[in-house]
């Protein structure tokens, strides 16, 4: 009895409760759904995550629960007839929300490449939705007739809008985007009939010469030569308004949204970004790259590619028209004591929902960057000033348009409490120790004003010694080199440190970078008084951390390698060694007791190469390391960590830079950004225009 009670109540109510928490739903996502790109929180990724899975079914079950309504025996009333003709006005109401808000099309660059499977289910969707309002209004007597107009203005929005999210996936999909960037072909000149005039001259007996013009060659460097020497001085860097930023970061978007597909940039994309950036102070700089790294986001994810074309507006205005409309005809014109007051109270909220949200997504429309660049195009500047504003006032210029924080994973932190870790000892009976050992260990840290500074700084060093294209090229390609030429100090096993495959020299230059940190720490407490040192330490082990996060968590963004096997076997010798000791232990102690064993002979030689821990590889790096000044050790220190960072950003593919803009963004991507802002890097593949070649004929 108590089941069949269950039963008949959820019978009543199942229609009900899937359409009230579709509508949910829809607010969490369009709610939430733009926060992603600015936080690494854990629980709001899930929570979108489950969100944008739940979305879909809920409102494709709410209709197949509607397609089969009216089947039940009692159908026959008059009452009930009437119920479903009411419940039929609800079909377009789960099209709208199978559109999805604006601030979320797709989870993943993943869910891009299904929009055929998208535009299959609008198409069945529609064919469902339009089989039970036909259905219903064939059914219905004059009562409720009435609501066939509402219906069909419901119709149209819902339609708009499913559209509007397959549209929008479809351009964001690889091939799609890539196609959308991809330039006419381009033959060049004429090469066959110039060298058949050549030849034919040169048969004739004159004197024909080719002579070819150089190419025009730009301004590129940060520097001018004075009048009186050959001294060089800086350029003053100049402040833009912050209004000016946004534009200009659009501007450099819509040529540098090629890279998310790994297309090619020409050198004057090269010689334009880099006369802009020369002259800009490091935190311009990175807003620039901030708010196009924001456009770039809202492309691939949200619908912002649709709704800010002429189109898009149009379909806009006729969707919230619509919605309006039904909103106004169902209050004034239906007569409500034929329905269900339940009913009735529900379809209010689904039109009341339906406008706020579309209410919201108008807002966020007409006060978007977008608008205030459109209407910059337009000459409408004091428009577009008073827009800026208006929205700097409710998101000010200065805040973050990402999460501005490094992940940060220890080896040997991880290494110490791991082994004594009881419920790491309980995921690895159930084998799901390696995903929990990703998450449990990993931390977050800010991305200190410092850390941007030294790298913008060290960027713009680097480009002051540039010569040429390959310079530029060569630059990226670095993984501590120019680092440990700085020191003057030649050291076969620093030297070696940095030509191994990339995965061990971040393993290497990981525990190496612990060791030294610790062992100053306690043994020149008293030198490391000076901001300098302190500032590189800090600096050293972020990004130390945060490579070995990217090895660990992250191995796709890195070259190929085997650091997952080699980051496995070095915890399994480095747990193998601490547990020798008997005693609890913290970083510090565990980093001397490292540093205590005598490593004169390679571990190869005594252990061979079956294993690929490199625990003791990288206690003899320390002990080279140690050997230096203190101050000069951790400026190189730092310089090294930077370079292989900037390595990783350049040989990352682009597609897996743009899959983290969904979750909250990485440094990674920034300083990618930054280096090919600035011309580092082998994106640019085109060092010359035509040749300008004249056929001079001496008569």
């Amino acid at each position: 009895m108590f089941l069949s009670k269950i039963s008949k109540l959820w019978k009543v109510w199942e229609l009900r409760t899937l359409v009230l928490i579709s509508l949910s739903i829809q607010v969490l996502l369009i709610l939430f759904g733009s926060h992603r790109k600015r936080i690494v929180t854990k629980w709001v990724s899930l929570l979108l995550w489950l969100g944008y899975l739940l979305a879909d079914s809920v409102a494709t079950l709410a209709l197949g629960v509607l397609s089969h309504n009216g089947d039940s025996e009692d159908h026959s009333s008059s009452a009930n007839q009437n119920n479903d003709d009411l419940l039929a006005f609800w079909s377009p109401f789960l099209l709208l929300h199978l559109g999805g808000p604006d601030t979320i099309t797709a989870f993943s660059l993943e869910d891009n490449e299904l929009w055929l499977r998208h535009f299959l289910g609008l198409n069945v969707q529609v064919g469902v939705a339009f089989y039970i309002f036909i259905r219903t209004l064939s059914e219905t007597k004059l009562p409720g007739a009435k609501l066939w107009l509402v219906t069909i203005l419901m119709f149209i929005a819902g339609i708009i809008k499913y559209s509007e999210r397959t549209w929008a996936l479809m351009v964001a999909s690889r091939d799609n985007f890539r196609e959308s960037m991809v330039t006419a072909p381009d033959p060049g000149p004429n090469y066959a009939k110039f060298m058949e005039e050549y030849c034919s001259k040169k048969s004739a007996g004159l004197k024909a010469e080719i002579v070819c013009e150089p190419e025009p060659r730009s301004q590129l460097r940060r520097r001018r030569r004075l009048s009186h020497g050959s001294n060089y001085v800086e350029e003053e860097s100049k402040i833009i308004s912050d209004e000016d930023l946004i534009f200009e970061a659009h501007r450099f978007f819509q040529i540098f949204k090629r890279l998310i597909v790994d297309l090619i940039l020409t050198f004057h994309d090269r010689n334009e970004s880099q006369s802009f950036f020369m002259k800009r102070s490091w935190d311009q700089a990175y807003k620039v790259i901030e708010i196009e790294l924001g456009f770039v986001y809202e492309v691939l994810y949200t619908k912002a590619a649709v709704i800010h074309t002429l189109t898009g507006c149009i379909l806009r205005i006729f969707s919230a028209s619509s919605i309006t409309s039904a909103f106004i005809i169902f209050y004034l014109s239906i007569n409500k004591i034929n329905y269900s007051k339940i009913e009735v109270v529900i379809t209010y909220v689904l039109l009341g929902g339906a406008i706020a949200l579309e209410i919201w997504s108008l807002t966020r429309l007409v006060f978007s960057e977008w608008t205030i660049i459109w209407m910059k195009k337009k000459n409408l500047n004091q428009l577009s000033t008073l827009l800026f504003r208006v929205v700097s006032y409710f998101r000010p210029i200065d805040q973050p348009r990402w999460s501005n924080s490094m992940a940060q994973y220890n080896l040997i932190k991880f290494c110490i409490k791991d082994q004594s870790s009881i419920v790491g000892k309980m995921m690895k009976l159930i084998h799901v120790k390696e995903i929990y050992d990703k998450f449990w260990y990993r931390t977050y840290i800010g991305v200190t004003d410092d850390l941007k500074t030294s790298i913008f700084e060290d960027l713009n060093q680097k480009l002051r010694n540039a010569t040429d294209s390959t310079s530029y090229k060569y630059f990226s390609t670095c993984r501590g080199e120019l680092a440990l030429q700085m020191i003057d100090y030649y050291d076969d096993i620093l030297d070696r440190s940095i030509k191994v495959e990339f995965d061990e020299s971040i393993l290497l230059w990981h525990i190496a970078t612990d060791i030294c940190y610790f062992l100053d720490d306690g043994d020149h407490h008293k030198e490391i008084n000076s901001e300098k040192i302190l500032s590189n330490q800090r600096k050293s082990r972020a990004v130390s951390n945060y490579l070995l996060y990217l090895l660990v968590s992250r191995p796709f963004m890195l070259t190929a390698g085997i650091g997952q096997i080699r980051f496995g076997d070095t915890c399994a010798e480095a747990k193998n060694f601490f547990h020798r000791l008997e005693i609890e232990i913290d970083e510090s102690q565990a980093c001397r007791k490292l540093h205590e064993v005598d490593t004169q002979v390679p571990p190869i030689e005594v252990k061979g190469d079956r294993s690929k821990s490199v625990l003791f590889d990288a206690s003899r790096l320390a002990k080279s390391l140690l050997k230096l000044d203190i101050e000069k050790r951790w400026e190189m220190m730092s310089l090294v960590w930077f370079e292989m960072l900037y390595y990783t950003a350049s040989h990352c593919r682009g597609n897996y830079h743009g899959q983290r803009l969904s979750l909250g963004g990485e440094l990674l991507t920034v300083v990618w950004f930054l280096m090919v802002h600035l011309g580092i890097g082998e994106q640019n593949r085109v060092e010359s225009g035509h040749a300008r070649a004249k056929l001079i004929v001496d008569m």
